[in-house]
């Protein structure tokens, strides 16, 4: 199964033969890489992440900087756009202008390639030299970009990624994760990590001998056998991509969402996410509360007592016509048009259901 997934996942990272790997979870991989390229060592002790990172990566991060006896207060370098509120857009300038600050300090830069709140696309080239410059690891969690956008990780120069298939990917929660992991890398057998029987060489993996051996490229890091029903629904997807063309599928999204823009502008909301259709994945976050506070729905810094957030109120209406989207609380909703099976009708429908949605919470 590991075989059988990997030409699939290597076209859509833009990967090279042996850079990447079906393997466990995301949460898992991600630890799995910061046990190989988290080293802190003399000042080089932090991990730069974005403000409002997805909670998981925060927690697996902050644990890996504890687990080496280190403060994740001091440690832990939470980049944030404008609002300061970790729901706002952060220009790729600043990234490349703290590092340009505080490089010396950076051991790793763990950095979304589609912010999973915002839906904004970053430039993982772009970040990765910026990373290399300040002599920092670039890693990068791809959860809301494989199968969303085109992505070449072998010549952006990424130190690794991780991803999990159970979202553009259509392969269901639960289903098995991915790694990348650069060439420059995957042939280095005396990069530190935490290994288990299935990373073995499998020319000798079944001698059972004490000496660990690692499998070449990215397998090396393997640590258990792969789990085959949680596989199995990814093997007809990737098909489904690889005949589908990442790049026809991107098309289709850009044009899927700025319809989606130009329907919902005569609504009382605001879309977080960027105007510019190459600067976002197939998303568009909509804050419906600055408006909705204007006209006395919501008071300025939360929810009425008793009263339901209104992104919910408004998920769950919607979900009653068979509308399915996703909240944030108190009041972003991210709605994600599937370019593989949504249509423009899919997005008209939508659009007519929550302006109605709207106007009844009023």
């Amino acid at each position: 199964y590991a075989q059988l997934l990997q030409h699939g996942l290597e076209a859509l990272t833009g990967a090279r033969p042996g850079e990447v790997v079906a393997m466990s979870s995301l949460t898992v991989n991600l630890h799995l890489m910061l046990a190989s390229f988290y080293r802190p060592r003399g000042r080089r002790t932090k991990i730069l992440i974005e403000s409002g990172a997805f909670p998981s990566d925060r927690h697996a991060v902050a644990s890996q900087i504890a687990w080496h006896g280190l403060d994740p207060r001091a440690e832990l370098i939470e980049l944030a756009g404008s609002r300061g509120d970790g729901s706002d857009l952060i220009e790729p300038a600043a990234i490349e202008a703290l590092l340009g600050r505080r490089g010396e300090e950076i051991a790793v830069v763990l950095w979304p390639g589609v912010q999973y709140l915002t839906g904004q696309s970053f430039d993982i080239a772009a970040i990765a030299r910026a990373a290399h410059r300040a002599g920092s690891i670039a890693g990068f969690d791809l959860a809301h970009s494989i199968g969303n956008v085109p992505l070449a990780l072998h010549s952006a120069e990424a130190d690794f990624a991780i991803w999990c298939s159970y979202k553009y990917l259509n392969a269901g929660p639960g289903a098995i994760a991915g790694c990348f992991i650069h060439e420059r890398h995957g042939a280095d057998r005396d990069i530190p990590r935490l290994a288990g029987w299935w990373g073995h060489d499998p020319a000798t993996r079944f001698d059972m001998r004490p000496e660990f051996r690692a499998a070449p490229g990215a397998a090396g890091w393997q640590v258990s056998n792969p789990p085959i029903l949680s596989a199995a629904p990814l093997v007809p997807s990737l098909r489904l991509f690889e005949s589908a063309g990442i790049d026809r599928l991107r098309a289709k999204s850009e044009a899927l969402t700025q319809f989606l823009e130009a329907l919902l502008e005569p609504l009382p909301l605001e879309i977080v996410t960027p105007r510019d259709p190459a600067a976002r994945g197939s998303q568009l976050s909509l804050r419906l509360g600055p408006r909705a506070r204007r006209a006395g729905r919501v008071p300025h810094g939360g929810v009425p007592h008793g009263e339901a957030p209104l992104g919910r109120a408004i998920i769950d209406r919607l979900a009653a016509e068979g509308i399915v989207c996703d909240s944030r609380e108190p009041d972003i909703v991210r709605v994600a048009p599937a370019p593989l099976y949504n249509g423009f009708v899919d997005v008209f429908r939508f659009a007519e259901r929550l302006a109605a949605a709207l106007q009844s919470a009023r």
